[in-house]
């Protein structure tokens, strides 16, 4: 049997984390191993920082490299470093709690990356009230036949809506197919009144390009070429890989900030652990700024009032029950 590769410690501001297995492949396409997972983090430390700062955070674990088993990790574990922050939830449908991890400072994701951790999948709220969202979601979800070209129309179609309702959209790839764009609001309202003003979007998008989007919410019902504008992401306890978040694949795509004039000709596929740490050396963080930019969604509540009196059904006739 291979001898473990001797642990590591790593300098993170005034913390030291120590790196077990540093040089355990994690990502077999190029080879990239548990360090090099450590070393991209710390490259883009101030994004990943910005959007994962105070809030709940699920963490997708895989123990021995993308290849093997994933475990979703809400609970952080005993024996983990007394500066480790967290914040606890509650589910109501079993009455039970988690202490999740609660990120303030660059440590805490590398420590989670010493945990096995390739992606981070935040709330959509802060821990001063984690039950009303600072962030509205809009996921653009292809089918399975669906191309990335629909993605990029729809795209356009959504910032065309953001710009017309005087709101700031922050675009990202998703690290796979899709595509999200993130607004900043303002924490005045519960999960269900926002998932109502993201279903109301939606709708919205879908009656511009009824070719490309549905908003239909059964899966089989969807025609497989369409794209699905998936307001549920905003849900209570709905989580997405964060901007900078690694993917669990063999090439560690990343989640990556664009700019608008981007989506056009972005390639989700070259954007990896391999190629993010230049541009971001380069560009910075594009999302810099996004806590500046708050839109009151209340126009999308009107919106949301308008298409229920209109007989369609209303998105808290599909909410789902709070995971655990």
């Amino acid at each position: 049997m291979a001898s473990k590769s001797p642990s590591v410690e790593i300098d993170v501001d005034d913390r030291v984390v120590r790196v077990s297995n540093p040089d355990r492949v994690y990502f077999p396409a190029r080879g990239e191993t548990k360090l090099d997972l450590v070393e991209y983090y710390l490259s883009v430390g101030d994004g990943i920082v910005r959007a994962l700062r105070e809030r709940p955070c699920m963490l997708h674990r895989f123990p021995t490299g993308v290849s093997g088993e994933k475990v979703h990790q809400k609970r952080i574990p005993h024996g983990a470093p007394p500066w480790l922050e967290t914040v606890r939830l509650h589910f109501p449908r079993y009455d039970r709690h988690a202490d999740e991890l609660c990120v303030t400072e660059l440590a805490s994701v590398i420590w989670a990356v010493q945990m096995s951790t390739v992606e981070f999948h935040p709330w959509n709220s802060r821990r001063a009230d984690t039950e009303k969202p600072d962030e509205w979601r809009i996921d653009l979800d292809p089918g399975p036949l669906c191309d990335f070209d629909t993605v990029r129309r729809v795209a356009h179609v959504a910032h065309e809506v953001l710009d017309e309702l005087g709101a700031t959209g922050w675009p990202k790839t998703s690290g796979g197919n899709g595509m999200h764009i993130y607004v900043r609001i303002p924490p005045e309202h519960g999960f269900g009144d926002v998932r109502r003003a993201a279903l109301a979007f939606a709708r919205e998008v879908e009656r511009r390009a009824p070719d490309d989007v549905t908003t239909t919410w059964w899966r089989k019902d969807r025609d497989p070429h369409a794209l699905f504008v998936d307001y549920n992401q905003n849900a209570r306890d709905h989580t997405i890989a964060s901007a900078y978040s690694v993917r669990g694949n063999p090439e560690g795509t990343v989640s990556t900030p664009i700019r608008w004039d981007e989506v056009d000709d972005v390639q989700p596929e070259e954007l990896t652990i391999a190629t993010v740490p230049a541009r971001f050396t380069e560009l910075g963080d594009l999302h810099d700024g996004i806590d500046d930019a708050v839109f009151d969604i209340a126009p999308l509540l009107e919106w949301a009032a308008r298409d229920e009196s209109a007989g369609l059904s209303s998105a808290a006739a599909e909410v789902p029950t709070d995971g655990e």
